[in-house]
C-alpha cells in the first residue's frame, strides 16, 4: 500500500513552535527512531535528510513503506493516541530531525489551540491518504486465481 508522503508533513508555523521546545538529533548512522508496537515516548520531525516509515504484518510481511518528506511528523498518531505506535520509522544517515518529549508535547498542545487545531489538520491528512490507498488498492482488478491442473497418473 502506498501513502502520500505529503500527509505526514507540518504546517511551518507549527514546526518551528515544536522546535522551541524539542533536542536536536544528527543521525550519522542509520537510526531507528522507534518500532512498530512500542509504546509512544514522543514526536520526531524531520529537519533534513530522509527516513522511511514501514508496517509489517504479524507474518513480518511489509505492508505499508513511504519516504517521509521534509517537514514530517512522524510517530504522531501513537502519541495522540497514547497507543503503541503503528509503523516503525527509520532516518538515514545525514538526517537531522528534533525529538519533542511527550509532557512537552502535551502541555504545548494545551496551551496553544492554535497549534493544536494544527495537529488534527496533520492527522487528517495521514486519515485521508490512508484511505485513499485503501481504496486505490482495492480499485485493483483481483488476481486470477492459479490455475489447477490434474496431475497426469501413469
Amino acid at each position: 500500500m502506498r501513502l502520500d508522503p505529503a500527509a505526514f508533513v507540518a504546517d511551518p508555523q507549527l514546526i518551528h513552535e515544536m522546535e522551541k521546545h524539542s533536542a536536536q538529533i544528527f543521525c550519522s548512522d542509520e537510526s531507528v527512531l522507534f518500532r512498530q508496537g512500542e509504546a509512544p515516548v514522543g514526536l520526531y520531525i524531520l529537519k533534513s535528510g530522509s527516513a522511511t516509515l514501514t508496517m509489517t504484518s504479524p507474518v513480518n510481511t511489509e505492508v505499508v513503506s513511504v519516504e517521509a518528506n521534509t517537514g514530517s511528523l512522524l510517530g504522531l498518531p501513537g502519541l495522540i493516541g497514547n497507543e503503541p505506535y503503528t509503523l516503525t520509522a527509520v532516518a538515514h544517515s545525514g538526517s537531522q530531525l528534533c525529538f519533542l518529549a511527550r509532557d512537552k508535547f502535551t502541555a504545548l498542545m494545551s496551551t496553544s489551540p492554535l497549534l493544536a487545531l494544527k495537529v488534527l489538520q496533520v492527522l487528517a491528512a495521514e486519515v485521508r491518504s490512508a484511505r485513499s490507498a485503501i481504496l486505490q488498492r482495492e480499485a485493483r482488478p483481483p488476481r486470477s486465481p492459479r490455475q489447477l491442473t490434474p496431475a497426469r497418473h501413469p
